[in-house]
């Protein structure tokens, strides 16, 4: 297992993807590389957190997410599987630029990848087992980021009631897209 996930590791170099190449055939599936991403977004390999930042980014450059939910570490080569405890990244910073149903909300990952919430990145709020938010935001197909607590107050602060569909509900306007973060009386 050592020998392929270091296989993997080493196919990431920068100047070794073969994706302009026709004809290769499938990535071979090395399955579980050991590795897992924390709640908190730490990246671990065979229990050792990464600390790295320009391997973790490279690394998340690769991650897929699969349709039964399994995440991926793809390379034209390879592949290998992913644990991952909640989202692969966290929203750590949010920027408003302008207001109203004009307004874009410009969240910054802690891998430094910029996402503007609206139709293609759409935010959600689900409910944690013990009854607290757990907002997320699209970053790529299937990848998602979890907002940090700050990064939630802060769009909490930025709400505003709208009326939909005869209902009002309290969210945030961005990208033209009112996102619903609760009703009006929550706490």
């Amino acid at each position: 297992m050592r020998e392929r996930a270091s296989t993997l590791m080493q196919n990431l170099a920068p100047g070794k993807s073969s994706a302009s190449r026709s004809g290769r055939p499938p990535p071979i599936e090395l399955r579980d590389l050991d590795m897992r991403i924390a709640r908190d977004g730490t990246w671990f390999y065979r229990g050792s957190p990464i600390n790295r930042l320009p391997l973790v980014k490279l690394f998340a450059s690769v991650l897929r997410r699969e349709g039964d939910g399994s995440f991926w570490l793809v390379t034209p080569a390879e592949r290998g599987r992913v644990v991952v405890e909640d989202a692969p990244f966290i929203a750590v910073a949010v920027d408003k630029q302008s207001a109203g149903r004009e307004q874009a909300l410009i969240f910054r990952t802690n891998l430094d990848e910029i996402v503007t919430a609206g139709p293609e990145h759409p935010l959600r709020i689900d409910t944690a087992a013990d009854g607290t938010p757990a907002p997320y935001i699209m970053v790529r197909l299937g990848l998602e980021a979890r907002l940090s607590r700050p990064v939630f107050y802060e769009l909490v602060e930025l709400g505003v009631e709208e009326t939909v569909a005869g209902d009002t509900q309290f969210g945030v306007w961005s990208g033209g897209t009112f996102f619903r973060l609760g009703d009006p009386g929550d706490e």
